[in-house]
């Protein structure tokens, strides 16, 4: 083990080092694995934790807790006891004698150009940029392919520190605006704003206290997730509580904004709107945790019917991916624990009725990239993607021939897109782009990594185990 580690650092973090240096820092790493290094914790001297008295009764059963006050981490005791743990961290890690060569090669590694693949809407292509140590990637976009990149939204010009993160979470059904949302130094609570494309100008509209929301366009405004003003001072203490839609009409001030759905007997959970490009349909999913959800529809050319469920929660989980006229194209697991595509019509939505469009595989159905009139599928397989493009009745066209073995993302545009975009990453290089034509199944190498070292020097190499039951196990 500390063979292998030494020789994977003298390989990739210093494959410049002289010999001298190189075993120094190999001795120090033996030392270290050994727990034998004498620059160990022994001599800290750690800050005290003050232990208080706070006991709470469960059901009859006495629990202390003597670490309460370190939950408010605004109160100045919780902030002096944390400055002085960095402060100790700090110290320590400074005097690490090979720790400064580390960060200099692995910001070496680290520091080049990453951008992300493009996608279409309208007449713009959107994608984000990082230069290589960028706090924040920069989100651009050009009118057409050819067109001159231009800086659409810079995060890193917000916030100098580069704590402010920003995501576009919704664009107009004509595409003429979209809605983005800022947070500030990690925090879950998001400030949603509208951009006008053309103009690359910011609208006045502002929604405070949302989280966990995307912007389901409809007409002159959207639906979008929130919350009531919580009381100052404890916009980070309290829990959140009766997560509600709102409908926002452009121009008007947030407190104008309708409230379409509220659940008070269930405060806990989450909902989230969206909308079909055709505005036909607004629909909403709502979980409780992290797996299992439940699917709720209006008809908006109806809207005095109200709000219909037609997948009811929690034990599986759905994703309502597009809608085909009258019925709609459902990612689930709901007897099908790999996922598969049903469509479903929400005047019937008994299982029963279902209509399978690309059936359960042995594989995981992982992804599902509506774009270019097509459903792209990508399945986990042995430790990798492998993905397939079907019409929208689900007759399979191609399988997208990856170059490496690794993982995927993009795929992402408009219906009539005859060009999609995607990235590739593999174990031994950063994602590469490709541009992927869809009525051939054919790519081609978009944009490849200007990166530090050179990715051909290494193999990957997949090795299978046979499992008690015969199966295969991949191991990399």
């Amino acid at each position: 083990m500390k063979k292998s580690i030494i020789a994977i650092i003298r390989k990739v973090i210093f494959p410049y080092s002289s010999g001298k240096r190189f075993h120094i820092i190999s001795l120090f790493l033996i030392l270290f694995l050994n727990s034998n290094a004498q620059t160990g914790t022994s001599g800290i001297n750690y800050p005290p934790a003050v232990r208080g008295t706070v006991t709470d009764d469960y059901f009859g059963t006495m629990v202390t807790d003597p670490y309460r006050w370190l939950e408010d981490d605004n109160s100045e005791e919780t902030k002096t006891w944390v400055q002085q743990q960095n402060k100790i961290t700090s110290e320590y890690l400074s005097a690490i004698p090979y720790r400064g060569a580390i960060k200099e090669r692995i910001t070496d590694l680290y520091n080049y150009a990453r951008t992300s693949p493009p996608y279409r809407q309208g007449d713009y292509y959107f994608f984000t940029r990082n230069d290589g140590l960028q706090p924040q990637s920069v989100t651009y976009y050009k009118k057409g392919l050819d067109g001159e990149p231009l800086v659409f939204m810079d995060p890193n010009a917000m916030n100098p520190a580069g704590t402010t993160a920003v995501n576009l979470i919704g664009f107009s059904n004509e595409r003429k605006y979209v809605a983005y949302t800022i947070a500030e130094s990690g925090s879950d609570w998001q400030t949603i704003y509208i951009k006008d494309i053309a103009a690359n100008k910011q609208l006045p509209d502002k929604l405070e206290w949302t989280k966990f929301s995307g912007a389901a366009w409809y007409r002159d405004g959207f639906f979008y997730s929130g919350y009531d003003v919580p009381e100052k001072g404890t916009e980070l203490l309290k829990q959140n509580q009766s997560q509600k839609i709102y409908y926002h009409k452009l121009g008007d001030e947030q407190y104008n904004d309708r409230v379409v759905w509220a659940d008070h007997d269930h405060p806990l959970r989450y909902v989230f709107a969206q909308t079909t490009e055709d505005e036909k349909f607004l629909i909403l999913n709502l979980t409780e945790g992290t797996d299992g959800s439940e699917v709720w529809y209006m008809d908006l050319r109806n809207p005095h019917m109200g709000f219909k469920k037609i997948l009811p929660g929690f034990k599986y989980n759905y994703s309502v991916l597009d809608n085909e006229g009258e019925n709609f194209i459902v990612q689930t697991n709901n007897s099908a624990k790999n996922y598969e595509l049903v469509l479903i019509d929400p005047k019937n939505p008994d299982i029963k009725n279902w209509k399978p469009i690309v059936p359960e595989k042995q594989e995981l159905l992982e992804n599902v990239f509506v774009a270019g009139g097509k459903l792209i599928c990508s399945y986990l397989k042995d430790a990798t993607a492998h993905v397939y493009q079907y019409n929208r009745n689900g007759s399979l066209e191609h399988e997208i021939k990856l170059s490496i073995p690794g993982t995927i993302g993009g795929f992402s545009g408009e219906k009539n897109d005859s060009v999609l975009f995607y990235s590739l990453t593999s174990f031994v290089s950063p994602a590469t782009i490709y541009k992927y034509h869809v009525a051939s199944g054919k790519s081609f190498v978009y944009k490849k990594p200007d990166v530090n070292f050179n990715p051909d020097d290494y193999v990957t190499k997949q090795v299978f185990y046979p499992s008690k039951d015969g199966t295969r196990i991949p191991m990399f």
